[in-house]
């Protein structure tokens, strides 16, 4: 690794902690009671997951993630609504 690469990582590493150490803490306690959002909540959420964080830019009381979720099934949903596995994408299944 030569001397502008090294210098190159550390600086990226240093802004990285300096942007980071910027971040709020946020209570959650507050969101973790009522509906908890499951499969199909995880689903709906990932659909619309680009229009959620458009909003999120302009509004400090908007997330794209539900808080109150139970755990991996929500995740799975979420995962495959917003087309993390590229389910919905399209591009798997045509062929060259």
């Amino acid at each position: 690794m030569n001397f502008k690469t090294a210098t190159f990582m550390v600086l990226i590493a240093t802004v990285i902690i300096l942007l980071t150490s910027c971040a709020n803490k946020e209570v959650v306690e507050q969101c973790l009671t009522g509906h908890k959002y499951g499969f199909l909540g995880g689903l709906w959420h990932g659909i619309i997951a680009p229009i959620d964080f458009i909003i999120m830019l302009f509004k400090d009381n908007f997330t794209v993630y539900a808080q109150n979720n139970n755990g991996g099934w929500y995740a799975l949903g979420f995962l495959i609504g917003s087309g993390g596995w590229g389910f919905l994408g399209g591009k798997g299944l045509k062929k060259r």
